[in-house]
C-alpha cells in the first residue's frame, strides 16, 4: 500500500524508512522550490505545535526557520546576530506584555 507524502522531509527520513524495510521515492528540489515547500513544511508544524504544545514541534519549528533563512542568504550566525541585534532594540518577550491599545495624538 502507497501512502502519499508530497513535503519536505528532514535528510535522514530516507535511512530511517529504509531500515523499516519500506521502499520510497524522493526528489531532490532546487533552492527556490524547496524554499517553498519548507514554508507550506512551517504552517504545518506551526499548527502541530499549537495543537500540542510539544516542545519536539517547537524544535522542528526553529530547525525550519533556520533552513529558510539559509535559502534567504542569511547564515545562522547572522540570524542570530540578527535576533540579539532586535533584542537590544526592541527587547524579548520576557515581561509577558500584552498591548490593549494605543491612543493616537
Amino acid at each position: 500500500m502507497k501512502k502519499v507524502y508530497n513535503k519536505a522531509i528532514r535528510d535522514k527520513i530516507p535511512e530511517i524508512i529504509e531500515a523499516t524495510g519500506n521502499r520510497y521515492l524522493i526528489k531532490k528540489l532546487a533552492d527556490p522550490e524547496f524554499l517553498v515547500e519548507l514554508e507550506k513544511k512551517l504552517s504545518e508544524e506551526l499548527k502541530e505545535y499549537n495543537a500540542s504544545r510539544s516542545t519536539e514541534e517547537l524544535c522542528d519549528i526553529i530547525e525550519i526557520s533556520m533552513r529558510i533563512a539559509e535559502l534567504h542568504g542569511v547564515s545562522n550566525p547572522e540570524l542570530e546576530r540578527i535576533r540579539k541585534e532586535k533584542y537590544v532594540e526592541r527587547g524579548g518577550f520576557c515581561k509577558n506584555l500584552f498591548l490593549v491599545e494605543v491612543e493616537e495624538r
